[in-house]
């Protein structure tokens, strides 16, 4: 038996498209995409999913659950990816500042843009 010392090989290889994967479970995953087999089935609706986090994921438009709060402002999100989007508007410097209402903008074009609707001038 061959012993796989390197991190870096991949023993278990994809039938359908040669691609390698180091554990067992991941290329079963993956065959998944060449198959269309989608196990993870939704009991609210008819939608199917070819992975149990993505199931968990949509069952959240269903409950309306948001584990994922903002620390900086509460705002709350079913999706971590989400939540790491908005907290890109906490650390991003936006100079250009409405004089009509409270939101700011990076870029002058951008405020300009959004001015017109206050004042409807184009």
């Amino acid at each position: 038996m061959r012993h796989f010392l390197h991190i870096r090989e991949n023993p278990y290889q994809c039938s359908h498209c040669d691609k390698g994967f180091t554990r067992k479970s991941n290329l079963a995953q993956h065959q998944r995409t060449h198959t269309g087999e989608k196990p993870y089935q939704c009991s609210q609706c008819d939608k199917a999913f070819t992975q149990q986090c993505n199931l968990t994921q949509h069952q959240r438009t269903h409950t309306g659950e948001k584990p994922y709060q903002c620390s900086q402002c509460g705002k709350a999100f079913s999706n971590k990816h989400h939540l790491v989007g908005h907290q890109i508007i906490h650390i991003r410097e936006n100079p250009y500042q409405c004089s009509h209402c409270d939101k700011d903008f990076t870029r002058k074009s951008n405020l300009t843009q959004h001015e017109i609707t206050h004042t409807g001038e184009k």
